[in-house]
């Protein structure tokens, strides 16, 4: 499909204005749209983990943590920004997705393959993100992030993955949306049938 196939929003060519703008995020108004964005052209990685035991069976590893904006803790896979330190804006989402996955998790992969560029929230925000798929995996330390994020680290046996996300939901908490990426078989890196 190409783009001349769709008809462009009407604000489209509107100017753009900056209503306010913090360290990471620039809230934006255009025509009738309300939008925030990252600063200085940073995205995020975020990375489905897949962890194998000798027997064959598969686990994915997810985190959780306290999230402010929500106002409970949410369930979610390893995930953070790529180039966000000073000095590291050329940075590839492969390389953050490593250092990421090893801070929040404490597993090293073996093999880190990119799955492509997605929007989280597009009517909302305009934060796109490069998902990957990491195998091969390694324990290397406890993860938990850096200081101050109090990262929990969930080892799940795909198997149960459904019944792990519906007790979570039960217990009050959130649940990111990419997490519903991993139910099905596509991203897991199972054959379709």
């Amino acid at each position: 499909m190409s783009q001349s196939e769709f008809i462009r929003d009407a604000d489209a060519d509107l100017p753009e204005e900056t209503r306010w703008e913090g360290k990471f995020i620039v809230a934006k108004t255009r025509g009738r749209w309300e939008y925030v964005g990252r600063l200085r052209g940073i995205r995020a990685a975020a990375i489905i983990a897949i962890d194998e035991d000798a027997d064959g069976t598969r686990h994915v590893i997810l985190v959780s943590q306290y999230r402010v904006p929500l106002g409970r803790f949410c369930l979610e896979i390893p995930a953070g920004l790529v180039g966000d330190d000073d000095g590291a804006e050329g940075e590839h989402a492969s390389d953050a997705a490593s250092r990421e996955l090893e801070e929040e998790t404490g597993y090293k992969a073996g093999r880190m393959e990119v799955l492509g560029e997605f929007y989280s929230s597009p009517g909302m925000v305009s934060e796109c993100f490069t998902l990957l798929r990491a195998t091969g995996l390694e324990k290397v330390n406890e993860g938990g992030g850096l200081p101050g994020e109090n990262i929990t680290v969930h080892r799940v046996a795909l198997s149960d993955l459904s019944d792990f996300v519906a007790k979570w939901r039960k217990a009050g908490h959130g649940v990111d949306v990419r997490i519903a990426m991993l139910l099905t078989a596509e991203y897991l890196g199972e054959k379709l049938k």
